[in-house]
C-alpha cells in the first residue's frame, strides 16, 4: 500500500512486487504450515480467560498499528504489538492474534500485497512472536526477582520483535533480487532500531495499565477468577480511543517504504487487485478524518470477531476433546 495525502495512517506491509513469485509462494507455505501449528498448540493451551482476551487484543494491535508516529528524518513507524500479544498470551495464541491482523488488513483494506501475505504472516505473526517469547523468556528468568523485570523485559523483547522482523523482511527483498543484502539489511536495520523504542515504550506503557489493573493476566496460564467482563469494556474501549486518534497518525512514510524510496526500489510495487477500502478511507464519506474512524471501527470489529470466533472454536474443541478423553 503506497501513501495517500491526507489524514490516514500508513502502515505499510510488503506489497505485491517487492518480493519474486518463488519467495512469495514458499512463505506463503511457511506460514500456512506454521498458522496450522499455532491452531492445534492453542488448541491444547487455550484457557477460558483468553477467549475475550484473544479478541481484545486483535482488536486493539489493529488500532494501534493505525496511528503511525515520528521517528526522524521524515520517517515514522507503527506498532507491531507481537510482544504484547506474546506476553499476555502465550506464543502460540499470539500467533493466530497475529495472523488475524495482519489477514483482515491485507484483505479488507489493501495494507500489504495477497501474494506477499505469506511473507507478512512470516515476519510479523511468527518472527515477531517467537522472537520476543525467546527474549521475554530469557530475561524473565534472569530479572524475576526484581519488580521492574516484566517492563524491562516487555521493552527488549518489543524491541527486538520489531528489529528481527525488519532484517526478516530485508533478507526476503534480497531473496527476491529486489535490493542488494548489502543494502537492505543495514537500511531496515538501522530505522527499525529506532522504530522498535517507539514499539517498546508503547509495549510499557500497555503493561503498565495491565499491571495496574489486572496483574493476573501477566502470567500466562494462571487460574484466574471468573468473570472478563472488565477486560472486554477495557479492551473495547481503548480500542476505539485508538481508532479516534487515527487521523492524527504521521503521514511520513514508514520504515519499509522509506528505504524503498531511498533505495530506489518503490516502483517495483504492484497495484492492488481489489480496492474495499483503500488506505484505510471508508468510501463515500468526504471527511477524510471520519473516514478513517469509521474504517478503523470497522476493521477493529472485524478483527475482533475474527480472533474472538477462532478463540472460542478452539475452546469448545479443546472441551470436546477432553470430553472424549
Amino acid at each position: 500500500m503506497l501513501r495517500s495525502p491526507g489524514f490516514t495512517p500508513h502502515p505499510m506491509h510488503i506489497p505485491d512486487g517487492f518480493l519474486s513469485v518463488l519467495v512469495s509462494i514458499a512463505f506463503w507455505v511457511v506460514a500456512a504450515v506454521l498458522v496450522g501449528i499455532a491452531l492445534r498448540k492453542t488448541n491444547q493451551v487455550l484457557g477460558e480467560r483468553q477467549v475475550p482476551l484473544m479478541g481484545v487484543l486483535a482488536a486493539a494491535i489493529f488500532a494501534g498499528q493505525m496511528l503511525n508516529f515520528s521517528v526522524t528524518g521524515g520517517t515514522s513507524g507503527h506498532l507491531l504489538g507481537a510482544a504484547l500479544a506474546t506476553i499476555l498470551l502465550g506464543p502460540w495464541p499470539a500467533v493466530l492474534v497475529m495472523t488475524s491482523v495482519v489477514s483482515v488488513q491485507a484483505l479488507l483494506f489493501q495494507d500489504g500485497g495477497i501474494l506477499a501475505l505469506g511473507a507478512n504472516l512470516f515476519n510479523m505473526a511468527i518472527v515477531g512472536v517467537f522472537v520476543a517469547y525467546a527474549v521475554r523468556t530469557l530475561l524473565i528468568g534472569v530479572l524475576r526477582k526484581r519488580s521492574w523485570g516484566v517492563f524491562a523485559s516487555g521493552f527488549l523483547a518489543s524491541w527486538t520483535s520489531i528489529f528481527v522482523a525488519s532484517l526478516a523482511c530485508a533478507l526476503q527483498l534480497a531473496l527476491s533480487g529486489t535490493s542488494p543484502a548489502n543494502v537492505a539489511v543495514p537500511a531496515m536495520a538501522g530505522i527499525h532500531a529506532l522504530i522498535g523504542v517507539g514499539e517498546g515504550l508503547i509495549t510499557v506503557g500497555a503493561l503498565a495499565l495491565v499491571y495496574a489493573a489486572r496483574k493476573d493476566l501477566l502470567t500466562v496460564g494462571e487460574a484466574q477468577p471468573a468473570g472478563n467482563t472488565g477486560v472486554l469494556i477495557g479492551g473495547i474501549a481503548l480500542s476505539l480511543l485508538l481508532v479516534l486518534g487515527s487521523p492524527l497518525a504521521s503521514s511520513h512514510p514508514d520504515g519499509l517504504e522509506w528505504v524503498a524510496e531511498q533505495k530506489g526500489f518503490l516502483e517495483a510495487a504492484r497495484g492492488v487487485l481489489y480496492n474495499i477500502i483503500p488506505d484505510y478511507v471508508m468510501p463515500g464519506i468526504s471527511d477524510p478524518r471520519l473516514a478513517t474512524i469509521v474504517a478503523g471501527i470497522l476493521g477493529a470489529t472485524v478483527v475482533f470477531g475474527l480472533a474472538y470466533g477462532i478463540a472460542r472454536a478452539e475452546r469448545r474443541s479443546a472441551a470436546q476433546t477432553g470430553a472424549r478423553g
